[in-house]
């Protein structure tokens, strides 16, 4: 039985990673840390309350002591780091909050892993720090370039990614400086069930129910690789279980596609989901769908986020060669996945988006 702690457990890839892992590693245990800021969510973790197989610790990753006696108390002998702020657009309003959580929170979890796991001699046996980051540090591609490899340089162009970039750079120092057993992934755009209607795909969705403009930067033809997040999940296993300590691997969907595109695809979805389901023009009476009309209505195309990266794209080469990776979803199914869920899970994201949830925390737990 292995003992992983989770950072940023309650956040949406974390959370998803919770409900995959102990779906499939059931006599495994986790330790979930997580600061519960907008978007860390403890509904994403309903249906664990009482589950002994999960312990929830509220926290944050830059808080030594916490941090510290998490490690030592639950004896873990994994830690999968997802606690991040990652929203571009927050960064650039408030980038000292990225450099807080993303930079020194990253450096206090390594600090706190090598004193737990680290004999006189020796390290523990079986220990891994696995670093989740992002295809962002890589820069921007032109329409011709090459897609990210392990080898490309890192040009960050946000304080996001800049960021990112500075946490990756920590967790290869202190494999290379101190031995820690270390692994790092870099993702390209996650997309899927429990994520905060911030990111593009949630919030055309929710947008495109309420009838509301949905915002496309500049002209939409920014183009991402999509990788849907239980594929994500799926990658991190089989990096967890490779003998490969040292290594990254970058983890991409195969979807390389342009932002209007995206858009687009979720309005077909929306009309279509309207067009099978007639109980749903009650629930939603401002979607166009609702009164025949289609969700392609409401795109509205706004001034371009500054310094916005024309290009993402993953080369998952190495990943596919070495651990046997593929992703299961492809776009249409994931995407099709993706909608459903937001549609059955209605109270989720009103929750989040009202302020009830966050009401609800600090009631429980006092405000952040």
């Amino acid at each position: 039985m292995a003992k992983l702690l989770i950072t940023g457990g309650a956040g949406f890839i974390g959370g998803n990673f919770v409900h995959y892992w102990l779906r499939e590693h059931p006599r495994d245990a986790l330790v979930v840390l997580d600061a519960l800021t907008y978007a860390g969510n403890l509904e994403t973790l309903a249906g664990f309350e009482g589950d002994s197989r999960m312990h929830f610790v509220r926290g944050d990753v830059a808080d030594a002591d916490v941090v510290a006696r998490t490690l030592s108390d639950d004896g873990v002998d994994t830690i999968v780091h997802f606690a991040a702020e990652s929203h571009v657009d927050r960064s650039i309003v408030e980038p000292g909050a990225f450099v807080r959580t993303n930079v020194v929170g990253t450096q206090v979890l390594l600090d706190a892993a090598r004193a737990a796991w680290r004999t006189d001699t020796r390290w523990r046996d079986g220990v891994r720090f696995h670093h989740v980051s992002t295809d962002e540090v890589y820069g921007s591609l032109s329409p011709t370039d090459p897609p990210f490899s392990e080898r490309t340089p890192y040009s960050p162009n946000s304080p996001y990614a800049a960021s990112k970039a500075a946490s990756d750079h920590l967790v290869r120092a202190y494999h290379h400086t101190y031995g820690l057993p270390t692994t790092i992934s870099n993702c390209s755009n996650n997309y899927g069930p429990y994520q905060f209607p911030e990111k593009l795909i949630p919030l055309m969705i929710v947008n495109a129910l309420g009838g509301k403009p949905l915002p496309v930067y500049g002209d939409g033809r920014q183009v991402r690789d999509w990788l849907f997040v239980e594929d994500h999940c799926i990658a991190i296993e089989k990096i967890l279980g490779a003998d490969m300590v040292g290594r990254t691997f970058n983890v991409g969907g195969r979807a390389e596609h342009e932002n209007i595109y995206i858009v687009e695809q979720l309005c077909a979805l929306v009309d279509d989901a309207f067009t099978k389901d007639a109980s749903l023009h009650a629930r939603f009476p401002d979607c166009p769908a609702s009164r025949g009309g289609s969700c392609r209505e409401l795109v509205t195309h706004v001034r371009d986020r500054p310094g916005h990266d024309r290009r993402y794209a993953i080369d998952p080469t190495e990943i596919a060669t070495r651990l046997g990776f593929e992703p299961r979803e492809t776009l249409r199914t994931g995407l099709a996945r993706t909608v459903d869920w937001y549609l059955e899970r209605e109270s989720w994201w009103r929750g989040v988006m009202d302020g009830s949830y966050r009401r609800w925390i600090e009631r429980q737990y006092g405000a952040a």
